[in-house]
């Protein structure tokens, strides 16, 4: 595999909607999931849409880590075509994000606590299931990606915006 590029905030292949994969068993769809899965534990991060690998198409990695799991971490698994639908009565609540795109910074941004998330994973095959917690935000995190839409357009409140070593040092709480 390779480590790819990554896509930073200003690129115009983070601002369009990417298109749908045609083929989820396609070779080349195989190796560019093997090779954003390694480019994704290269730089640190929990979930990589293709956009930000300059590859325009709707398909994305993610996984979570024990550290953030709760007790149940998520191995790294691929989402081809994904649609998410949020599980209103379960509400939206404000939480810290920061993406590869965007490096050195972070801040609150709402996301639906729980998500119902379709599509096929990294074999083809349907998925239909249930996210909630820290899951649910990277994967709408990353979904968002794939319709040019990176989180500080969805963010409410800019003064929990910041650069990551400014916020370590002057850690805020969320209102």
């Amino acid at each position: 595999m390779s480590i790819l590029k990554i896509a930073r905030m200003g690129h115009p292949v983070l601002l369009a909607r990417a298109a749908e994969v045609e083929d989820a068993n396609a070779p080349e769809i195989l190796a560019l999931i093997g090779a954003m899965a390694e480019t994704m534990a290269d730089a640190g991060g929990v979930g990589l849409a293709a956009p930000q690998v300059h590859v325009p198409l709707r398909l994305f990695v993610f996984h979570v880590p024990t550290s953030r799991a709760g007790g149940s971490a998520m191995p790294v698994r691929a989402v081809i075509n994904p649609v998410i639908e949020p599980v209103e009565e379960a509400g939206r609540e404000l939480g810290w994000e920061g993406c590869l795109s965007i490096p050195g910074l972070r801040a609150a941004v709402p996301r639906w606590r729980e998500i119902r998330l379709t599509g096929l994973d990294e074999r083809g095959e349907a998925i239909d299931e249930r996210l909630s917690g820290f899951a649910a935000r990277v994967a709408q995190h990353e979904a968002d990606h794939l319709d040019g839409v990176l989180y500080p357009m969805r963010m409410e409140d800019f003064r929990h915006f910041g650069y990551n070593e400014e916020l370590d040092r002057f850690p805020q709480e969320l209102l």
